[in-house]
């Protein structure tokens, strides 16, 4: 709170500890208390997502596993965690699909595993009228191969749900990095469906990995031009969050450690100070001339002013 944020994004078990062991009931009842704690500082949930990953019965994927009972169980697990979501007061469930993938690819049928993440769509949609779902893709790790790696291919599984409406993306900058691809892309490619409902701010210092480090931190340019995009789609007017999917350095002391989270939020806010002093007619200009020399320098020197 003292750090200027509005919201916090929970895994399920975050908000309910032991969640396995409670009934129905009772996961709500401690939810609830939950949401209680968070609206005297003056916080709210931002979105809930069923952490599937740790779990014994999640270690060949939940939604994809071979496995018929662990099957079952992730989107069992994932109902529970629309329950968190409710009674949290949010209407959001993020699937990140971390172990919905393969370490060798002749393990799993890619037909079969496409049609068991629309049905844990289904299944999700299904739990709640209201609850929408916003798919978080990452093309490797824990897995070698994930089944759903990039916003196209998120999107397009939501497009063949249930109710394609309430379906759209997470887009995370590491991630987009992770596989080859430029997060202000992906991104820009979301907003033209209209179907970005979350971002991931962080770094990532090329193909190795999930870094999570601080936005801006590899790439300046490539994060002013996250900050550009948002801004050019006026993302902030739909009420969605920016979050930082950021980790503290593993030599940081205690006294510190929430400065990555800091410094990101510090950057973020710079970046958006300097995407609307932006030099935009000027930048028009070198566009209708083709001189894209020009235009490299004019955003190099912006970037660059005091």
């Amino acid at each position: 709170m003292s750090l200027g944020f509005e919201g916090i994004q929970f895994h399920d078990d975050d908000a309910v500890p032991d969640l396995e062991a409670l009934a129905p009931a009772q996961i709500v009842k401690a939810a609830e208390a939950m949401r209680r704690k968070l609206a005297d500082k003056g916080l709210v949930a931002e979105f809930v997502a069923p952490r599937l990953w740790e779990h014994a019965h999640g270690i060949d994927g939940g939604y994809t596993s071979n496995d018929p009972s662990a099957r079952a169980w992730a989107i069992e697990r994932s109902k529970r965690a629309v329950d968190v979501a409710v009674a949290l007061g949010t209407d959001l469930i993020v699937m990140w699909p971390a172990r919905e993938g393969t370490s060798v690819r002749e393990s799993k049928n890619p037909i079969a595993a496409s049609a068991q993440m629309l049905a844990a769509i289904d299944a999700i949609l299904g739990a709640h009228p209201n609850i929408r779902l916003a798919i978080e893709p990452k093309p490797n790790e824990p897995v070698d191969h994930a089944f759903v790696p990039t916003i196209g291919h998120a999107l397009a599984l939501g497009s063949r749900s249930s109710d394609p409406a309430r379906v759209g993306v997470l887009i995370e900058s590491a991630h987009a990095i992770l596989a080859g691809l430029d997060p202000s892309d992906e991104m820009g490619f979301a907003l033209a469906a209209r179907k970005l409902w979350s971002v991931h701010l962080n770094d990532q210092n090329g193909l190795k990995f999930d870094q999570d480090k601080v936005f801006g931190a590899a790439n300046l340019r490539g994060a002013f031009d996250q900050v550009r995009v948002l801004e050019a789609a006026d993302y902030a007017a739909t009420g969605a969050f920016v979050g930082f999917d950021v980790k503290a350095q593993r030599t940081q002391t205690a006294d510190k450690a929430a400065a990555h989270l800091a410094t990101s939020k510090a950057i973020f806010l710079r970046l958006v100070e300097k995407v609307r002093t932006y030099p935009a007619r000027a930048a028009e200009q070198c566009v209708a001339d083709r001189d894209y020399e020009a235009l490299e320098r004019l955003v190099l020197e912006h970037l660059l002013s005091a």
